[in-house]
């Protein structure tokens, strides 16, 4: 799977939540004070999320060039597992989810992909229903600490299954306090690569036509 494709689909379930396990190191930040209630309280924030528009910058490293490679594009989310994400600047790139299909559309090249039929598909499905119904803290693909600053909380998911564990080192998630949407997400590969991902104009629950999600 290339890598800008694994870069939208991880993104795309961490807009609706995200959780982890965290180093110490991170300044700013302390481990969560009261674990039960942040799952309460993240369980009653994903039931209440419908939809989800934003607008996101991208920044790619990668170890053999000293450049970074900038990108931008849109994003929508709409419940159950219908998502749009749109790369516009500089280059045209589209992926869909609906439900268990897969559309990628690079160029004049369109490629559609079943779920069913890949396993780190099936594993992005899991965690995006896992989200949604807020019970992401139990899945047993992640190792998962929680820790908070006085705005956000921050988290770093070391992936333990197979398929996720095959690209990523580890991922780290800027969540709002407010509402517990992902403000940023970083993505560090086996590779060495790493991506980051700015969530920016976030829109809750606002009216998003099915039409963004059909795949032809």
């Amino acid at each position: 799977m290339c890598s800008p494709m694994r870069n939208i689909i991880i993104g795309i379930f961490f807009l609706c939540c995200s959780l982890t396990k965290l180093q110490a190191q991170y300044a700013g930040y302390k481990p969560v004070a009261d674990m039960n209630a942040f799952k309460t309280q993240f369980a009653a924030a994903a039931q209440k999320m419908q939809t989800i528009t934003a607008d996101f910058v991208q920044e790619k490293n990668l170890g053999m060039l000293s450049e970074k490679i900038n990108s931008r594009g849109k994003f929508f989310f709409k419940k159950e597992n219908l998502v749009r994400m749109e790369y516009t600047d500089p280059f045209k790139y589209l992926v869909i989810i609906n439900n268990n299909t897969v559309y990628v559309k690079d160029g004049q090249k369109e490629n559609r992909i079943s779920a069913k039929s890949n396993k780190l598909f099936q594993q992005i499905n899991r965690m995006m229903v896992d989200c949604v119904q807020g019970t992401a803290l139990s899945n047993p693909d992640f190792k998962v600490m929680v820790f908070e600053s006085g705005t956000a909380y921050l988290v770093e998911l070391s992936p333990v299954a197979k398929g996720m564990k095959t690209y990523f080192k580890n991922i780290h998630v800027i969540l709002s306090k407010k509402d517990y949407s992902v403000n940023k997400l970083e993505m560090y590969e086996q590779s060495g690569d790493n991506t980051l991902i700015s969530f920016l104009n976030k829109e809750m629950n606002a009216s998003i036509a099915d039409a963004l999600f059909i795949i032809k």
